[in-house]
């Protein structure tokens, strides 16, 4: 439960239909597992100490005390257990039957859900509709429980583990909204639908876009296997899905599904998009314990948050990155009247992207693409690989070219200084840096046109530009796009253009296999001595860190957890904890840069813009978050 991990399970006994005490045997032996597994929350089927598909035994009084009987043993063969468990079953109450989903631990009921029960399986024949507000419900062990269909129940160690009982058709219920507005976090949906074509289809969607909707975990558990096939089959179609996402799914099997909703992140999200800030009305609150342990994580955790693992849906997600940013430089373009765009060309990644955002800007307005003006500014850490890479990308793309070479410039300005050639520390890297950036600008002057900003997210976050260097522009088209899918979207253009221009696609492979570097300090027998990753750490843990960092505000050690759980084969603890710690020190000390941040269009969730994304004091300081990963050390 550290860090709001809920391990939950969905569980589908194999019933005998009437057949009450097996049943509670198989319900017994499910939650004996589960509990052994650390599952805190364990929901299982609608009607399962009966099974569902009683028909006209319910009315037998019999079929009742047999449930009874089963409910009983039940609470005391797993009175030692420590998970919450939703059961389902038929009870008496105020001389009615009801279907109900009882929610036990440790031996105890802890509240009693009624089903508002529809026409399938002609439940209203059967179970009467449940009554308004709360009452009291004397169970058959004596005890008496909470009974009513807007009761949450809250976890005393860890406040974000609320969680409400929604039994049958989640998305027809009337009390699902008014739980999570009330403050449950989790859906218990217990459920009894049988197997059609397309149903299972149908369910997925319902199921995930409900969690959605309600910015919620949903734990649906369905009558499976041993259930009456008279007129139908029942697939134990289990699913547990966290706001849009599903985390596991099982069909047409018995046992348990398993996974961890992260109830931390619910909670926050609500708070972020101002959602359910007030509590609903007749909500009432039912209070259990569990022990604050680290729960051991099942659930993927990707390693690359900003790309999409499935290829179409990364590819969807390349395109539609081209369009929004083309789309912002072209109103950028249009409502300014520039007559260029000047670009600083270096045979590197960003570079590469914001010509190829560039061209598409272009023929999106009809204009040529020698309006695009790519200029190259070889100097002290030049290499030809990256020099040629640059010419080639230009001719290939029919960007007007000009070859600049700065390196005198930047000599003579040494000696304005003071600067000796053999001191390579920042002074000699940033020089070159503004020293370009001045030759674009003074480009745009002479042209009317505007310098186009290549820096992506990455660098920004860790301020690794120089300021008033790279670091400005007119517009910075790549300011949103994070560095791992950067290599995407120009591999992406790649493979689109490798059959009509061969020789584009082969400049933009080669380009790809660049390391990644400034060059701002001398080559080393023609090969790039300064490689950024060996300098702030590898990018992929830094986009990790960021995604977590800004989007969900996730705290160091959960981050640090979970970028093991992601990258543990590939970076040891210590590794990522270097780098997490690196993270933290630039990206605090370096705001200063992105509070004065050029214009650039927003991509995805997460924009460093100071306009109307990330708003932080240029003067923070980083002590709270660095003491807390020195406490892992």
């Amino acid at each position: 439960m550290k860090d709001g991990f809920i391990k939950v399970a969905a569980g589908t006994p194999r019933v005998q239909v009437a057949g009450c005490r097996e049943n509670a045997e198989q319900t017994f032996g499910l939650m004996r597992q589960a509990d052994a597994l650390g599952v805190h929350l364990l929901v299982l089927p609608e009607l399962g100490l009966t099974g569902c598909t009683c028909g006209d035994l319910f009315f037998q009084p019999t079929l009742l005390d047999g449930a009874a009987q089963a409910l009983s043993t039940v609470l005391e063969a797993t009175r030692n257990l420590r998970l919450v468990t939703v059961v389902g079953l038929p009870l008496r109450h105020n001389r009615q039957v009801y279907n109900c989903s009882a929610v036990l631990q440790g031996g105890k009921v802890l509240g009693v859900v009624p089903k508002h029960c529809g026409s399938f399986l002609s439940q209203t024949r059967h179970f009467a509709a449940p009554p308004e507000g709360m009452e009291q419900i004397a169970l058959p062990t004596g005890q008496w429980a909470p009974f009513g269909a807007a009761l949450t129940f809250t976890c005393d160690t860890l406040s974000a583990f609320s969680f409400g009982v929604v039994p049958g058709e989640l998305v027809s219920s009337r009390t699902s909204g008014q739980l999570a507005s009330g403050g449950a976090v989790i859906l218990a949906n217990p459920g009894a639908d049988c197997a059609l074509v397309g149903r299972s289809a149908k369910r997925l969607t319902q199921v995930t876009s409900e969690s959605a909707r309600l910015v919620c975990g949903i734990v649906g558990a369905e009558a499976g296997d041993g259930e009456s096939t008279t007129d139908m089959v029942f697939a134990g179609h289990n699913m547990i899905a966290e706001n849009g996402t599903l985390l596991a799914e099982s069909r047409f099997d018995t046992g348990l599904s398993i996974s961890e909703i992260d109830v931390n992140r619910l909670v926050y999200e609500r708070r972020r998009k101002g959602r359910f800030s007030e509590q609903a009305a007749a909500q009432t609150q039912i209070f259990f314990s569990l022990p604050l342990t680290k729960t051991n994580l099942t659930r993927y955790i990707s390693a690359f948050p900003f790309v999409p693992e499935d290829g179409s849906v990364r590819n969807t997600r390349c395109e539609e990155t081209l369009l929004i940013a083309s789309l912002g430089l072209k109103k950028r373009l249009e409502h300014t009247g520039a007559k260029t765009a000047v670009i600083g060309l270096s045979g590197g990644l960003d570079s590469t992207l914001a010509i190829l955002i560039t061209m598409i800007a272009m023929k999106m307005m009809d204009r040529p693409a020698e309006d695009v003006i790519a200029v190259t500014m070889p100097c002290f850490g030049t290499t030809d690989r990256t020099r040629n890479n640059a010419v080639e990308l230009a001719e290939r793309c029919g960007a007007t070219l000009r070859r600049i070479d700065i390196s005198n410039t930047v000599r003579s300005h040494f000696a304005d200084i003071g600067q000796s050639m053999d001191n390579h520390d920042v002074t000699f890297e940033n020089a070159q840096a503004r020293e370009r950036t001045q030759v674009l600008m003074d480009i745009a002057n002479q042209t009317g046109g505007m310098v186009i900003g290549t820096g992506d997210l990455s660098e920004l976050s860790l301020g690794w530009a120089t300021y008033n260097g790279d670091h400005m522009s007119m517009y910075g088209v790549n300011a949103s796009i994070p560095k791992t899918l950067v290599r995407h979207l120009v591999q992406y253009v790649s493979k689109d253009k490798a059959q009509e221009d061969q020789a584009l696609s082969v400049v933009l492979s080669d380009i790809l296999d660049t390391p990644v570097s400034p060059e701002l300090l001398p080559a080393v027998g023609g090969v790039i001595s300064q490689k950024t990753e060996d300098l702030v750490g590898p990018y992929e843990l830094h986009d990790f860190f960021l995604y977590y960092i800004v989007r969900w505000a996730f705290p160091p050690k959960k981050i640090l957890r979970l970028a093991e759980h992601a990258f543990g084969r590939q970076y040891p603890r210590a590794v990522i904890l270097k780098w997490l710690k690196t993270f933290y020190r630039r990206f605090f000390s370096q705001q200063f840069k992105r509070s004065c941040l050029a214009d650039g269009p927003k991509i995805g969730s997460v924009s460093l813009s100071p306009r109307g994304d990330w708003q932080m004091p240029s003067d923070a300081v980083s002590t709270l978050w660095l003491a807390e990963l020195s406490e892992l050390e």
